[in-house]
C-alpha cells in the first residue's frame, strides 16, 4: 500500500479515536449529573466500541497503529523502516490533534485549552506501564496466532483497562499530548505528560522484548 495512503489512514484513524474519546468526556461529564463513576463508565465504553469500528476500518490499510509506541514495536520487531515509522508518527500526532479540535468544535468548546487535570506520581506512571505493556502483549500475540479476533482483542483490553488502571489507560504518545490540549473529563495537564510517555514507552519495549521472547522458536 502507498505510504501517502497509509499515513492518511493513521492520521483519520488517530483523530477519529481522540474525537471519540474526548467527545465522549464531554458528553459523559454533562449528562452525568456528577457521578464520576458513570461518567467514566460511559467514556469507556464509547471508546472501546469507536476503537473497535476504527481498528475494523482501517486496519486493511495501515494496520491500525494510531499510536507511536505500536509503530515503535512494529519497527522494534522490523516490521517498519525508519522512514515508515517517521511518516507514521507524524500523521499519528497531527490526527490526534485534528481529534480534539473536532471534538471540542462539536461541544463548543475552544479549539484547545491546557487541561487542569493532574495526573501524576508513581502509580499513574506504573499503571501506564502495565497499561501499554499489555496493549503491545495483547497486539503481538493475537496478530500472530488469530489475526482476525486482534481488533475485537485490542478494543476488549482497552475497555478493561479503563478500569483497572489508576491512569485509565492512556497507553498511547499521541493521544496523552492531544489530551493535554483539552480541559475536559479526558484531560491530562500539560506538565504530567512526560511521565506518562516515559512509562509507555519503557511499557512499550519491555512488551516488545518479552512476547517476542516468548514466540521465539
Amino acid at each position: 500500500m502507498n505510504l501517502f495512503r497509509r499515513c492518511t489512514a493513521e492520521f483519520l484513524g488517530t483523530a477519529f479515536l481522540l474525537a471519540t474519546i474526548v467527545g465522549s468526556g464531554i458528553m459523559a461529564e454533562r449528562l452525568s449529573g456528577g457521578n464520576v463513576a458513570l461518567a467514566l463508565l460511559a467514556n469507556t465504553l464509547a471508546t472501546g466500541a469507536g476503537l473497535l469500528a476504527l481498528i475494523l476500518t482501517f486496519s486493511p490499510i495501515s494496520g491500525a497503529h494510531f499510536n507511536p509506541v505500536v509503530s515503535l514495536s512494529a519497527r522494534w520487531q522490523n516490521q517498519l523502516s525508519n522512514r515508515e515509522l517517521c511518516f507514521y508518527l507524524t500523521a499519528q500526532i497531527i490526527g490526534a490533534f485534528a481529534g480534539v479540535a473536532a471534538a471540542h468544535g462539536m461541544f463548543g468548546e475552544p479549539v484547545f485549552f491546557a487541561s487542569q487535570h493532574v495526573r501524576s506520581g508513581p502509580s499513574q506512571w506504573w499503571s501506564e506501564f502495565i497499561a501499554t505493556f499489555g496493549l503491545i502483549a495483547v497486539m503481538m500475540s493475537c496478530s500472530r496466532s488469530r489475526p482476525t479476533i486482534t481488533p475485537f482483542a485490542v478494543a476488549a483490553y482497552i475497555t478493561a483497562a479503563y478500569w483497572f488502571t489508576a491512569s485509565t489507560s492512556f497507553a498511547n504518545p499521541a493521544v496523552t499530548l492531544a489530551r493535554a490540549a483539552s480541559d475536559t473529563f479526558a484531560g491530562i495537564r500539560p506538565m504530567d505528560t512526560p511521565g506518562f510517555i516515559v512509562a509507555q514507552l519503557c511499557g512499550g519495549w519491555m512488551a516488545t522484548k518479552v512476547m517476542g521472547w516468548l514466540f521465539r522458536h
